[in-house]
């Protein structure tokens, strides 16, 4: 027995001490166990974890939970934690695989087919009761998520191989197989480890064995600190620049994004691995505060402490990723205290909440459900713009039966004769709330070099709003620009460039370094003759394997069926779309477009099966019943065709081409006077538009209705003004 036992001993030292190459985080507890500890604090450690009695935070006692006509029981039976949920009138009962997250709230994954593992609709809220938390509750409270419904849970946008995996795991790989629609996800370590942030290093056992860890002298010169200079009032950096480049691994999941590979690689480019979302409307309010769910990426990129060098770990624990320092004293290592903690800026109880920086710099915006989290551009509390851009502002934020106007006149009571400039330049926040900008105006935003990085491409990215095209002229210092950004961003508006143009200057963008912009770039040169380019044929092909690491989901197959369409391969066009169909039944564009395929190849049969098949999924789209009468029109079906138009428009109306349409069609089947009558009652609800005017002017002339023509007469005269 001793013998084994030694044995033992001597398999668990190996173990203990075998190199760092393994997987998992368990090998650097030898030498880290301070900074495992800490870690073993953070959210991250947290992120995702098997489903047992001391990761479940939910309550699994048997209480039973009803939304609208959901219902779901929480128990246990043998030492498992399982859900019997009804809903459309049928029971499943299901076991839970995985926790996912602690809190606010932890939500739970459920194993299904083909690999495929789905978040459950409901989560629980792990805040203390006090804070209103304890409970179970649905993640779309106010809904009724039916079964055919793009939003349910066993669909593609609640699939946590696809939407959440890569970023709750270490080295995870989806490892998706779009012929067989089915997953065989893989991780190194389940939940957020240090190989997130440090890589596999593979050599880093022998680099510590052999004692080389102490820092250099041009390593311990490059150190430096955040220090508050005499008669200044923020703190400069002193020491070597800063290499802030890490933080593009933060970035990773820190940010919206589309990945453009499987899996993500610490210590790797961000634009190598996707395309970010800039700051366009709605996501962003016109400010460029959050409004939808954008993470912390766009928002710190616009901010003045990005701007001068600071970064994630000023302010977070590298480890625990806690704050640093509780309250004000946060702000305080870099901000002087004589002029910033004092009541004459605060304007507020010191010790109170309103005391506190974050409440007015940082105000919260609160997301699934019970998940609050910070704006991190810093701004300044601007009830001014309220008024004048409809943007949130913190004053309101607490003081909620006021007006913005009473809290600007009582910042202006405050800061004198001062003006505040809008950090964003007037021009942006008039961009982003307008939707577009007189065509000068928009060029000097996008050329103002004193406005960051991320305002100026995301005015790149709203051209299309202000301008129909552009020249080599313009673009071509955008185009080699030393911003990372810039160079995305006008990658990304490359149709507004006649072909011509496009072979100029933009054309190098299929050689820069960054893979976001190469591929970006590819998908605007389709049509520009380089399919014997190499530089094209390698950008087409990182594109092309960029959508297919998403075709899970409806909106990469149909990127990858506009692409073989434009590269002319009609068939991989079908067969694409029939599998963004199956996929993703309640995605309605894949039908749309499939049904236009088959309209142009002359495949009239096809086109109208396909139309019906979309319309049984999705009975409530406008777009569907639209694209079936106009395929019925061509069938010369015109009587049956009303039906359908009539349906689009009931379904959106507030689109002017459906109704336009759906009044020739009654003029079409010899029911003129129907459609004048029903013009002139919907005049008023489209603002009088000019092309319903005319379309009812033709119809008074063609019925020599002269009251009808004196009508419309007069509403032309009356809108020209």
């Amino acid at each position: 027995m001793k013998y084994f036992t030694f044995y033992c001993l001597f398999i668990l030292s190996l173990l203990l001490l075998s190199p760092l190459s393994a997987k998992g985080n368990t090998n650097c507890v030898g030498c880290h166990q301070q900074a495992v500890s800490n870690w073993q604090q953070s959210d991250h450690a947290k992120a995702m974890d098997v489903a047992e009695t001391q990761t479940v935070l939910g309550d699994f006692s048997g209480v039973e939970v009803t939304h609208y006509t959901q219902v779901a029981k929480f128990y246990q039976k043998d030492q498992g934690f399982y859900i019997h949920f009804t809903e459309a009138g049928e029971s499943t009962q299901y076991r839970v695989k995985y926790t996912f997250g602690h809190y606010p709230l932890q939500q739970y994954l459920i194993e299904g087919t083909d690999g495929k593992v789905q978040v459950f609709p409901f989560a629980w809220d792990s805040r203390v009761a006090e804070d209103g938390g304890q409970k179970w509750f649905p993640m779309y409270e106010q809904e009724d998520i039916q079964p055919a419904d793009r939003l349910h849970w066993l669909q593609p946008l609640q699939n946590w191989n696809g939407m959440c995996a890569d970023c709750h795991s270490d080295g995870l790989t989806r490892n998706y197989d779009v012929e067989h629609n089915q997953f065989d996800t893989k991780w190194d370590n389940i939940n957020v480890g240090c190989q997130s942030c440090h890589g596999k290093m593979p050599d880093h056992a022998e680099t510590a064995s052999s004692g080389q860890l102490s820092l250099s002298l041009s390593e311990q010169k490059a150190i430096g600190q955040w220090l508050i200079d005499d008669g200044e009032k923020i703190a400069s950096w002193h020491g070597e620049p800063r290499d802030n480049t890490f933080m593009e691994t933060c970035f990773a999941c820190h940010s919206l994004r589309t990945p453009i590979t499987d899996g993500i690689k610490p210590n790797v480019a961000f634009l190598d691995q996707f395309l970010p979302s800039l700051l366009v409307p709605p996501m962003y309010h016109a400010d460029g505060q959050i409004k939808e769910e954008v993470y912390v990426y766009g928002s710190f990129l616009q901010s003045k402490m990005y701007a001068a060098g600071v970064n994630c770990l000023d302010c977070h624990d590298k480890h625990t990723m806690k704050i640093k320092v509780e309250g004000n004293g946060l702000c305080l290592q870099c901000h002087s205290a004589e002029v910033y903690q004092q009541p004459a800026h605060i304007r507020h109880e010191i010790d109170s909440s309103a005391g506190q920086c974050v409440s007015c710099h940082m105000p919260e915006t609160t997301y699934m459900g019970v998940d609050a989290r910070r704006d991190h551009s810093f701004k300044v509390p601007r009830p001014d713009l309220s008024i004048k851009y409809d943007t949130p502002n913190a004053c309101n934020g607490c003081h909620l039966s006021q007006t913005p106007s009473w809290a600007a006149d009582i910042i202006t009571q405050w800061r004198g004769a001062s003006v505040l400039s809008a950090s964003q330049g007037e021009d942006f926040l008039a961009l982003m709330h307008e939707g577009r900008l007189p065509v000068s105006a928009h060029f000097s935003l996008i050329n103002n070099a004193e406005l960051s990085e991320i305002v100026r491409a995301s005015a790149i990215a709203m051209l299309p709003s202000s301008i129909a095209e552009l020249t080599d002229k313009d673009i071509k210092a955008w185009v080699n620009s030393q911003h990372d950004l810039i160079r995305f961003a006008v990658a990304g508006v490359g149709q507004l460039l006649p072909v011509k143009e496009r072979l100029k200057s933009y054309r190098t963008l299929l050689d820069d370094k960054l893979t976001a912009v190469r591929l970006t770039a590819a998908n605007h040169l389709l049509d520009a003759g380089l399919s014997h380019n190499d530089s094209f044929k390698n950008a087409l092909q990182i594109l092309l394997n960029a959508n297919e690491v998403s075709m899970w989901r409806g909106e990469s197959a149909l990127n990858q069926s506009m692409l073989y369409l434009q590269l002319g391969k009609f068939k991989d066009t079908v067969k694409t779309l029939q599998h963004g169909i199956n996929v993703d039944p309640y995605f309605v564009p894949n039908y749309v477009n499939l049904a236009d395929v088959y309209r142009n190849t002359g495949e009239g049969s096809k086109e109208s099966l396909i139309l019906e098949k979309g319309l049984k999924a999705n009975p409530t789209s406008a777009v569907l019943h639209y694209a079936q009468g106009m395929s019925l029109i061509r069938q010369q079906k015109k009587p049956d065709s009303i039906q359908a138009f009539r349906q689009a428009v009931k379904l959106a109306p507030e689109n002017v081409q459906y109704v336009y349409v759906y009044f020739l069609a009654l003029d079409g089947i010899g029911q003129t006077p129907l459609a004048l009558r029903e013009l002139k009652l919907a005049l008023s609800r489209y603002q009088y538009h000019p092309q319903l005017q005319q379309l009812g002017f033709n119809f008074a002339q063609k019925m020599n209705d002269l009251e009808a023509l004196a009508y419309f007469q007069k509403i032309a005269k009356k809108t020209a003004r």
